[in-house]
């Protein structure tokens, strides 16, 4: 019985450590070995820039769509080759009106059905080669666009995602801006060693003739990029096409938000096709391994090692000190105090514990197509 809690422990232990540490060290590590690399972006003439379509889908987002729209047309980008189509989805509000009024190219009023439909009705009317999308409350950079599209140079590039920087005001408790400066860091070592396991919904692009349709309660940051890779794509990370949102102001709001999301996650992962290996390199299978499956168990994880840690505290002080530390993460994120490592602490335990949440709400309600957006997030 013994054995059997100690293999639990160092094996549960072992994982998390490598999922959050580990990881991306062996990623740096091949990032350094790899020899020659691909240019983060590549050289291009304004004659070679693609017809893009611009797809901003939006529920009741009448408080910040005319800026979005002000954005969109404002980035360095020749306006005959840009189309913006603002994709509205069954708003009750004036989104669609003011949305005309701001200059949109073209605004559709579809049915409440979630976002994917919306954009999957986007796309269907769009005139561009390369598609690309954002959040109503994202604001790109002005070069933005140039430097997400330069990718799609190389034929081999289906999908390519930029990078999101998460604002908030100087009262905000909030550490998703550090949990994204990780993960983008992250992110760049699996585009430059095969392709990106995840993207972000401000700001992404696929050529039209690879976009596909999911089910409308799977989001697309998670499930295109692998499913592009299963076709023969690859999915990269331009670090040059960079945007802004403003960031859920509270750690707890964050677990709320990140629970909504982990709703819609787990159907990708259960049934959506990247627990099958069929179409994965080695490379990129070990990266949705690592940096995807065991990721989503970590809180399972630590529930396994917490347990055995426990019933091993007889055992050998090595194991008296591991519990010890555990309980030490639980009540530094417990704490009320707003220093920076009390917040970490506080961050990581809710967004982990929103994981399990995520998969229990699943599991007992469904995942509606639709949803609102975040609190202070607009």
């Amino acid at each position: 019985m013994k054995r059997a809690l100690k293999a639990a422990f160092w094996g549960s232990a072992g994982l998390l450590v490598y999922t959050q540490l580990g990881y991306p060290v062996l990623l740096a590590g091949l990032d350094r070995l790899r020899r020659p690399r691909d240019p983060d972006v590549l050289p291009y003439s304004d004659g070679d820039l693609p017809d893009v379509s611009l797809v901003v889908a939006a529920f009741n987002e009448e408080p910040v769509i005319a800026d979005k729209v002000g954005n969109a047309l404002a980035l360095d980008y020749p306006r005959d080759r840009l189309e913006l189509i603002v994709s509205v989805d069954g708003a009750t509000d004036a989104t669609a009106d003011r949305a005309r009024v701001a200059g949109a190219d073209l605004v559709l009023e579809n049915p409440r059905g979630g976002k994917i439909r919306a954009q999957d009705a986007a796309v269907a009317r769009a005139r561009g080669e390369v598609v690309a999308f954002s959040d109503a409350n994202a604001t790109w950079e002005r070069g933005a666009l140039r430097a997400l599209v330069a990718p799609f140079l190389d034929p081999r590039v289906g999908y390519v995602c930029g990078t999101v920087r998460f604002t908030g005001d100087n009262g905000a408790t909030n550490q998703e801006g550090l949990y994204w400066r990780y993960e983008t860091w992250i992110r760049a070592l699996e585009s430059r060693l095969a392709s990106v396991t995840a993207g972000n919904g401000a700001i992404y692009a696929t050529r039209k003739d690879a976009y596909i349709v999911v089910d409308p309660i799977m989001g697309h940051d998670l499930s295109m990029p692998f499913n592009l890779v299963k076709r023969g794509w690859r999915a990269v990370y331009a670090s040059a096409a960079r945007a802004t949102e403003k960031m859920v102001p509270t750690v707890e709001g964050e677990f709320h938000r990140k629970r909504r999301m982990m709703s819609h996650t787990w159907p990708i992962v259960v049934r959506g096709g990247m627990l099958s290996p069929r179409g994965y390199g080695g490379l990129y299978g070990l990266m949705i391994a690592s940096h995807r499956v065991l990721r989503y168990a970590s809180p399972f994880l630590h529930l396994v090692a917490l347990g055995a840690n426990a019933a091993l505290l007889d055992q050998r002080p090595a194991y008296r000190a591991a519990f010890a530390a555990q309980l030490g993460l639980l009540a530094a994120a417990a704490a009320p105090s707003r220093a920076r490592p009390f917040l970490v602490a506080r961050y990581y335990v809710l967004t982990t514990a929103s994981v399990a949440a995520g998969l229990v709400d699943w599991l007992r309600h469904g995942t509606p197509a639709g949803w609102d957006a975040a609190e202070g997030t607009r």
